[in-house]
């Protein structure tokens, strides 16, 4: 399983990230200062840091130093949302840098994105009895392959990716289908019933009234 430390000092803000990202599949150690993240990337072998700037103990651009030889993947979770801020961040060696506040959806995007790029993708997710085998884009149910078109993969993997939040049609339809929603959520509604009905999860995503769907599991 891939593992992920989140250095973020505000607990509230590090408990609903790792609330998430442990529904997406990841194992997530939390700690709150700069000290302790040292600490941490000494003891245990990570794929991932998510990491605050604004840190008590010693900041984030002292952490990122610290753990930088051991090229470990750096998220950069911040308030410091300037340019100046963000060049200096990515100049020091962050893979990424993702600016307070932002959307669920968007963060588990970019630490996708940051874990595929470094050859750490999960390649099984087992999501109930339905197994998506992300090398060879193939689904199973049981013992029975499920045959989906492309869009309804992608579809897929947002919504196991996303497990138990509620996805706008807006977002669903940019993940999916790469443009801006012009309005009309006739494609995403059609794609979404033909993928209940294929994976038999009619009773698992959920149609959310004036927002879009949610799978519950």
């Amino acid at each position: 399983m891939i593992k992920i430390l989140v250095v973020e000092d505000e607990r509230p803000i590090n408990d609903l990230i790792e609330m998430n990202l442990t529904e997406a599949g990841y194992e997530c150690t939390c700690v709150y200062d700069g000290i302790s993240a040292c600490d941490a990337v000494e003891k245990e072998v990570f794929d991932l840091v998510l990491l605050d700037i604004m840190l008590p103990g010693a900041d984030g651009y002292e952490v990122l130093e610290y753990i930088r030889p051991m090229e470990i993947p750096v998220i950069f979770l911040t308030a410091k949302g300037t340019v100046e801020d963000k060049v200096k961040g990515l100049r020091l060696g962050a893979d990424d840098y993702l600016t307070k506040p932002f959307e669920i959806v968007e963060l588990l995007a970019r630490v996708e994105s940051i874990l595929r790029r470094a050859g750490k993708t999960q390649t099984e997710i087992v999501v109930d009895d339905v197994v998506i085998d992300t090398r060879s884009r193939s689904v199973r149910r049981g013992n029975k392959d499920i045959q989906l078109t492309m869009k309804e993969y992608e579809l897929l993997l947002l919504f196991v990716r996303n497990r138990n939040i509620a996805l706008f049609r807006e977002t669903l339809y940019e993940h999916v289908w790469g443009s801006d929603y012009m309005g009309d959520s006739r494609t995403v509604d059609l794609h979404v019933q033909r993928l209940r009905k294929k994976l038999h999860w009619e009773d698992k995503i959920k149609a959310i009234y004036k927002v879009g769907y949610r799978l519950e599991v």
